[in-house]
């Protein structure tokens, strides 16, 4: 079977609301670094508590909810990249 010349062309213009939901996406990820440094703060602070404390339980976490957060920040940031890397990738399948 021989499928018609089907095409994908993505264009935030071609239906309305396409601003408000670009605006929404920017809110969220807005929202999103925000709690990734609240989470890096809190991390930070239990780190050096657990630390101080010999608490390594707690070091150990704390340590693990800065690398959470930063390991976030750093997808957060490249959410786009990665997506357009992965749809051309897709495009040019044949």
């Amino acid at each position: 079977m021989i499928f018609a010349g089907v095409q994908l062309n993505p264009s935030t213009s071609d239906l309305p609301g396409s601003a408000a939901l670009q605006s929404i996406a920017d809110g969220i990820a807005s929202w999103a670094l925000i709690g990734a440094l609240i989470a890096l703060l809190l991390g930070a602070a239990l780190w050096a508590v657990g630390s101080h404390t010999q608490n390594t339980h707690h070091s150990s976490s704390g340590r693990r909810a800065v690398l959470t957060s930063l390991v976030a920040a750093v997808l957060i940031g490249a959410a786009p990249t990665l997506i357009n890397f992965f749809f051309n990738t897709g495009l040019s399948v044949h």
